[in-house]
């Protein structure tokens, strides 16, 4: 039985993307341009560029086209760590094992702001709504591939308190927030919560990543307790789906492989 007209339309069009004839973020024939190419109906046409949005070959950006996805080498990134560790702190969350190849993230000066947050955010720091707090935002990169967006909020007490100036300073914190709160407010990160949600990015987000209206994104809510069980910050750090996954290790395993050993004669 031959294949419907959208199959075949959608095979040739996948060819000429595995060719390479249609490169990754190239702009593909408009509607009518394919409808005459292939003198088809418009909802075979239809029909064969979702067969191609299922495959994951193409997507569509609103008001402009359909394009041929560019193909990201997937971050892999370890959730567990140490619970005061590198993988606790703002400066370094998440920042573990990549995939061979990929260089160390590059991350941006954190944008800093005084603001009242989401409830969401105030529920886990245990604050009453409309409380201020310190947020502190970054993008960060692999490759100069857009990687991730991450925003810690910090209690305001620490900062009105003359403890943690630094939280308000547009600059890095070399030694982590973690371990800066320590030394200066006497605060110890005993442990972490990590609460993963998935969810449709917004519109900074479909412009910062280049994805689309209709992507996946993974967001995590990273939640740091201290040694009296208070809750000393809340990272929310959003990643797209595209070019993530996450390892969660539980007990004594080795560390992830990333390519198959070299055969030994």
């Amino acid at each position: 039985m031959p294949q419907p007209m959208y199959h075949q339309i959608a095979d040739d069009l996948r060819w000429q993307i595995e060719q390479g004839t249609l490169g990754p973020g190239q702009q593909l024939p408009t509607e009518l341009e394919l409808r005459e190419k292939y003198e088809a109906s418009r909802n075979t046409i239809r029909d064969a560029v979702k067969r191609l949005i299922a495959l994951g070959l193409v997507e569509t950006r609103p008001g402009q086209g359909t394009f041929v996805t560019q193909k990201i080498d997937p971050f892999v990134t370890t959730l567990t760590g140490e619970r005061s560790g590198p993988g606790g702190g703002e400066q370094a969350a998440y920042l573990s094992e990549v995939s061979e190849g990929h260089r160390k993230p590059d991350v941006s000066t954190p944008r800093v702001e005084i603001q009242v947050p989401m409830p969401e955010i105030a529920l886990r720091l245990r604050i009453a709504p409309g409380t201020q707090v310190v947020s502190r935002h970054q993008q960060r990169f692999i490759d100069e591939t857009p990687w991730s967006l991450q925003t810690s909020y910090y209690p305001m007490d620490f900062v009105v308190s003359g403890r943690a100036p630094r939280l308000l300073m547009a600059e890095d914190i070399a030694e982590g927030t973690v371990q800066y709160l320590k030394e200066n407010m006497g605060l110890e990160q005993v442990g972490y919560r990590d609460w993963i949600t998935a969810r449709a990015p917004d519109s900074n987000e479909q412009g910062f990543f280049r994805i689309s209206h209709d992507a996946t994104m993974f967001e995590i809510f990273r939640t740091g307790f201290d040694q009296h069980g208070t809750p000393m910050r809340v990272t929310v750090t959003v990643f797209p789906a595209d070019r993530n996954q996450f390892i969660v290790n539980v007990g004594d395993v080795p560390g992830p492989q990333y390519s198959q050993p070299e055969n030994e004669n």
